[in-house]
């Protein structure tokens, strides 16, 4: 299985772009017809945000196209990138601060990082907390894949949130995705989209490791296969010190970075589910 998907992917990554993600236009429907339970799932969730019908349906194709990029970001060529926002970077970096980005399953969340460490990780690196796949096979192909100049990944573990706050308070940068529901005891239940959802406390327990920036950030798809655009904007609010209400600052941002491209958003992802002990 292991050389097979590898022969897979290393086939797939030499494709142009716009070929992969008309591939991913059928692989998404395919998934929504023949899964009751991740149908149900996604257009559940995008009523529950109140987005439309016609936009929860333009999402179907574009989970298929977050699939089938993925070879090409991990081993092939770069990808047109462009920026919105980068100026907000550059100024923390030059007062010397950490980093902490904020990003959704919004879009292309694999490009945010890679842009980074492509344009700013030589000086000021990233590392970005994941969750390794539990498929030895998978495990070896991501955490090889993502292991690239400027950029580190960190486990969710112990030594992994320590190896996050070290990167901050060495003014370097550090990627999460905080609307991913973590485990019993590391997080706390705040509304996302009017619901209450097991959110996690260690974004706001980071931003407060030392001077550190939080940013949100987000990678837009672009259509026809025309590359990404990476979207910076500084967090409108300070985040409280108490882990409920930092919770539901965090949640509301990332809302409304999901309300600006809802038909990026990856609707299907189980948000509500209970934490696992």
């Amino acid at each position: 299985m292991s050389t097979f998907v590898n022969c897979l992917f290393r086939g797939l990554s030499c494709l142009p772009l716009p070929v992969l993600h008309a591939l991913g236009w059928p692989l998404g429907w395919l998934s929504f017809w023949l899964s009751a339970r991740y149908r149900q799932r996604l257009l559940a969730n995008a009523a529950l945000a109140e987005v439309p019908r016609r936009q929860a349906w333009a999402s179907v194709a574009e989970a298929g196209k977050l699939v089938t990029e993925l070879p090409r970001l991990w081993l092939g060529r770069p990808v047109p990138v462009h920026w919105r926002g980068a100026e907000h970077i550059e100024a923390a970096l030059a007062e010397g601060q950490g980093l902490l980005f904020l990003t959704p399953h919004l879009g292309c969340f694999e490009i945010t990082a890679q842009a980074y460490a492509a344009r700013f990780g030589a000086l000021h690196p990233m590392t970005v907390l994941f969750r390794p796949a539990r498929q030895p096979w998978l495990r070896d192909l991501v955490a090889g894949a993502r292991q690239r100049p400027g950029l580190r990944t960190a486990p969710t573990t112990l030594a992994g949130v320590k190896q996050l706050l070290k990167a901050l308070k060495g003014g370097e940068a550090v990627g999460l995705l905080p609307d991913q529901v973590p485990p019993m005891g590391q997080g706390a239940w705040a509304p996302f989209f009017g619901r209450d959802a097991y959110t996690m406390t260690l974004s706001a327990r980071l931003a407060h490791a030392g001077p550190v920036r939080v940013l949100l950030s987000w990678g837009e798809r672009l259509s026809w296969g025309r590359g990404y655009v990476v979207h910076v904007r500084p967090l409108a609010e300070t985040l409280s010190t108490d882990a409920g209400l930092a919770a539901a600052q965090i949640n509301r941002a990332m809302e409304s970075l999901v309300r600006e491209s809802p038909t990026q958003y990856l609707w299907s992802y189980d948000r509500y589910k209970a934490p696992r002990e």
